[in-house]
């Protein structure tokens, strides 16, 4: 019987041998109205949303670090770029003036990608968030129907 629900189930229940002893409890005391398929069910369920809300937060942890790599190559370049154009015949007011005006872009571009960053970070908190909050209201539902009175 085991067998046949691991193949079934996606292999969660041997990630959750417990499942497997609870229904072996359960039958052995013959504990009366306890639906064991659908305790399992329930658990493995719950794994699945688990599962699930990790990969999410994995894949937006992913992508905010990825997208923290491109923001510093691009900052690293663009710093080339403007040390070499300082390094040119300007002098006095004029490279004072163009000193300014990089030192304002790097703090706004720099302000731009750390709000993009916290955007990326929130949204992967947010989707994995949105699986587990799903999950709980199934159980809620769930039960709400055991419930009550047959």
């Amino acid at each position: 019987m085991a067998d046949n629900n691991s193949k079934s189930d996606g292999g969660f229940a041997a990630m959750m041998p417990w499942l497997d002893d609870f229904r072996q409890m359960v039958e052995k005391y013959k504990l009366p109205n306890v639906d064991i398929a659908a305790l399992v069910e329930w658990q493995r369920k719950d794994m699945e949303a688990l599962v699930e809300a990790n990969r999410k937060a994995n894949d937006g942890i992913r992508a905010l670090i990825e997208r923290r790599n491109e923001i510093l190559g691009e900052t690293f370049a663009e710093w080339q770029a403007a040390v070499q154009n300082l390094a040119g015949n300007m002098t006095g007011t004029d490279a004072l003036s163009k000193q300014t005006d990089i030192a304002r872009q790097g703090v706004e571009k720099a302000v731009a990608n750390f709000r993009e960053l916290t955007q990326l970070e929130m949204q992967a908190h947010t989707d994995a968030w949105k699986i587990v909050q799903e999950r709980m209201q199934d159980n809620m539902a769930n039960l709400q129907k055991l419930l009550q009175p047959k």
